[in-house]
């Protein structure tokens, strides 16, 4: 089968696109779009010149399994080993599915195919269609978070504990709470609630946020855990990352993946 240049380095670009794209779902990982496309475009580059390359195959295996791994280095948004350790994972587990189910379907239909850096090229361009749905469906969601704003939200209670000390506040969830402290969901409350079960020398990190004033940094501590009190029952959460509110606020606002948790 003939391979075109073109063909190879947009059918490799838009794969390695999509599954980035999979691992910052799955990780809840901030990395920027402009660092996707710059990882993919990188990705594909070496996945047309990795074959020409004269090497065992065994070594070049390896290579292109690290190689992977220097594309979530560049893509990811991290200053912890752990928020990368997942971002690759979940990288390398949905490059791992996506190829045997790809070999699955083209065994199954009889289609032909070669393998470039890694990914499948096959005489149906499977990853550019599929690309370009997610471009799509990125642009609908998009518009939908636009016009939905915040208006979405459901009052419950809460109490927040930090070693011995808790403290009870009025809450609602907020589907505009879209605050994240590597890869994890930031809750927002006010100072004056923080100041009760903080101690002086609690540990903080720092997070930007944007809002209609501006970008603003705020403190984010980790709470033992937090009950999210409803009329009919009592949800507790653990290690929940909260946020204090540079300016002040009346009730907690609690960011919509807690209300997902089991």
């Amino acid at each position: 089968m003939q391979i075109y240049i073109e063909l190879a380095l947009a059918e490799n670009f838009c794969m390695d696109f999509c599954l980035l794209y999979g691992a910052k779902l799955a990780t809840k990982n901030l990395c920027s779009f402009k660092k996707i496309a710059l990882s993919s475009a990188i990705g594909a580059a070496f996945a047309v010149v990795a074959p020409l390359i004269k090497l065992p195959a065994l070594v070049l295996q390896i290579i292109k399994i690290l190689f992977g791994f220097i594309l979530c280095v560049i893509c990811a948004k991290f200053n912890k080993a752990k928020p990368l350790i997942k971002f690759v994972s979940a990288f390398y587990i949905l490059t791992f599915l996506t190829g045997g189910i790809l070999c699955a379907l083209f065994a199954f239909f009889n289609i032909s195919y070669t393998v470039g850096g890694g990914f499948y090229i096959s005489s149906v361009p499977v990853a550019i269609p599929i690309f370009f749905v997610l471009i799509i469906v990125l642009a609908v969601k998009a518009l939908a978070d636009k016009y939905k704003g915040k208006i979405d939200k459901i009052a419950v209670k809460c109490r927040i504990f930090v070693g011995q000390f808790s403290v009870e506040e009025q809450a609602f969830f907020d589907s505009g709470n879209k605050v994240y402290c590597f890869g994890q969901p930031v809750s927002i409350i006010s100072e004056g609630a923080a100041s009760q079960i903080l101690k002086e020398n609690a540990l903080f990190e720092s997070v930007k946020i944007h809002t209609v004033a501006g970008s603003k940094i705020i403190k984010v501590f980790t709470a033992d855990k937090i009950e999210i009190i409803t009329e009919d029952k009592v949800k507790t959460v653990k290690k929940v990352k909260i946020g204090i509110s540079p300016t002040p606020i009346n009730s907690a606002v609690l960011h919509p993946d807690l209300s997902e948790v089991n």
